[in-house]
């Protein structure tokens, strides 16, 4: 039999996912597209994470499309409001009918003789253990499945663990029988996951710690934005939604610029808004004060303090220390202390898999993205006709992808024009890889530094954090740069060196 073709195959159907589909389908509609969706649901990170409290840590004025104003209330919106808006999305654009669920690619294979993918997909039956594995074909494949590996998060092996008497969780895979009211909860972490989730925990636990290794910047926002709420009861929506937008990107462009060239500025002008909701008696610069600087990783948004507010009602501590081992009742921390607990969740991070870790090949060859360069933060060299929606490390994710989907239609729609079947970003031999092309310390970066792709010093091979800079690189800038390469199906003249 035949494989089925069609001319871009979207893997994903979380944000990213669906950006990609809205702007296929209005700007290149007579293009066929099918997603790939390897849970049973739309939404991607939405969908998969139902910890108590769960939420974005940007606003949805930026987060939320372009396309389709965020019309609530609160601009820091809780996870099952920002699946709601994803799944409305979908159904608005007849994105959902193109959906193909609990199908997972595994494996994608490029022929230049063919210039097309053959994609082999593994097919799950709701209701039974029966996997199928079939194979499409594809003239481009378009990446929209995140950073993480969705199977399990990432969890220390410390000592003990096995003599804890209680349940041991992890924020990915948030049991729904978990009883934790009038209960000792320990979350260990500091990041966007632990303190949404501490403050959350808190409202029915009889006490919750925050056990974290090393603190992190922590600043606080009101949920609701009341110039963007000012705006929206005054001009139409579509206006309103764009001058809002544009507040944000800007404010966002504004603070992280002062933040690289004012590291300590900015530091102290954190810490105090801190001491400001914490009070002069409490202990800010041990368990608030990072020894990196603001945005070396990133910064974590408490809404309406809410954090904060936990903390100066007694109903949670925040403990800043290396664990020893588990116990039968707790944590040990090397400071000799014991903390009890009666459940322990281990907000610890992600497994960063790039692509959920499918193989690709490249013309019998197979391709190791920590061997390639990220071409404008969207494709990598040597690798034709592939393209993976990667948002902002400093800013919304959405806004990137957006940009990404946008240039895809481009560079598709210069394709036909021209009769090209195929791109290939070929990097040339005087731009050597230089460090990762994701900017920040975090430890679930540094674990998987060596599957990461390179980035060069300067534009195409450039990642750049900065969304008006790519708005003008990715909208308005030239599709044969030199960088790409463009030829017939077959005639290809370079070899793909990575």
């Amino acid at each position: 039999m035949t494989a089925e073709h069609v001319d871009v195959l979207i893997v994903g159907a979380g944000l990213s996912g669906i950006a990609a589909a809205y702007y296929l389908h209005t700007r290149l509609p007579t293009k066929r597209y099918t997603i790939l969706e390897a849970r049973s649901e739309i939404g991607g990170t939405w969908d998969l994470f139902r910890y108590p409290g769960v939420r974005s840590d940007s606003d949805m004025q930026t987060l939320g499309y372009s396309f389709r104003p965020w019309v609530e209330a609160k601009s820091i919106a809780d996870g099952p409001a920002i699946l709601r808006y994803i799944r409305a999305t979908a159904a608005e654009y007849g994105i959902d009918q193109q959906i193909r669920f609990n199908q997972r690619l595994r494996r994608a294979e490029w022929s230049s003789t063919e210039g097309r993918w053959t994609v082999e997909i593994e097919r799950t039956f709701a209701g039974d253990q029966r996997i199928e594995r079939v194979e499409m074909t594809c003239t481009f494949l378009y990446m929209c499945t995140g950073y993480y590996e969705y199977t399990q998060g990432y969890t220390p092996d410390w000592p003990g663990r096995e003599r804890f008497a209680g349940r041991v969780i992890h924020p990915q895979a948030w049991p729904d029988d978990l009883d934790y009211a009038q209960k000792r909860v320990v979350v260990i972490g500091s990041g966007a996951t632990a303190v949404t989730l501490v403050p959350a925990l808190a409202q029915r636990a009889a006490h919750v710690t925050m056990l974290q290794r090393s603190p992190t910047y922590i600043v606080a926002r009101p949920s609701e934005d009341a110039v963007v709420n000012w705006l929206r009861r005054r001009l139409p929506t579509p206006v309103a939604h764009r001058l809002a937008r544009w507040k944000n990107i800007l404010l966002g462009m504004y603070f992280y610029t002062l933040a690289r060239r004012r590291p300590d500025f900015t530091k102290q002008a954190i810490l105090r808004m801190t001491r400001a909701q914490l009070g002069p008696e409490y202990d800010v610069e041990a368990h608030f004060s990072p020894a990196y600087n603001p945005w070396d990783q990133r910064i974590c948004i408490v809404p309406d303090a809410d954090l904060f507010a936990a903390i100066k009602a007694g109903k949670v501590s925040v403990v800043t220390d290396q664990i020893e081992s588990f116990t039968e009742t707790g944590i040990r921390v090397r400071s000799g202390d014991e903390l009890p607990a009666d459940v322990i969740v281990t907000a610890t991070g992600l497994n960063m898999r790039l692509m959920s870790g499918v193989q690709l090949i490249v013309d019998g060859a197979p391709v190791a993205l920590g061997e390639t360069l990220s071409y404008r933060g969207m494709m990598y060299s040597g690798v034709p006709n592939l393209a993976s929606s990667f948002g902002y490390t400093n800013a919304s994710w959405t806004l990137k992808c957006e940009l990404i989907a946008q240039y895809i239609c481009r560079l598709l729609a210069y394709m036909d024009a021209h009769g090209y079947t195929e791109c290939l970003p070929q990097r040339p031999a005087s731009v050597a890889g230089m460090e990762s092309a994701i900017n920040l310390t975090s430890g679930y970066v540094n674990r998987a530094l060596a599957t990461l792709p390179r980035q060069g010093a300067s534009k195409p091979w450039r990642t750049y954090q900065n969304y008006a800079r790519d708005l003008l690189n990715l909208r308005f800038s030239m599709l044969n740069d030199g960088a790409m390469v463009f030829s017939r199906q077959g005639q290809r003249t370079l070899a793909p060196a990575r």
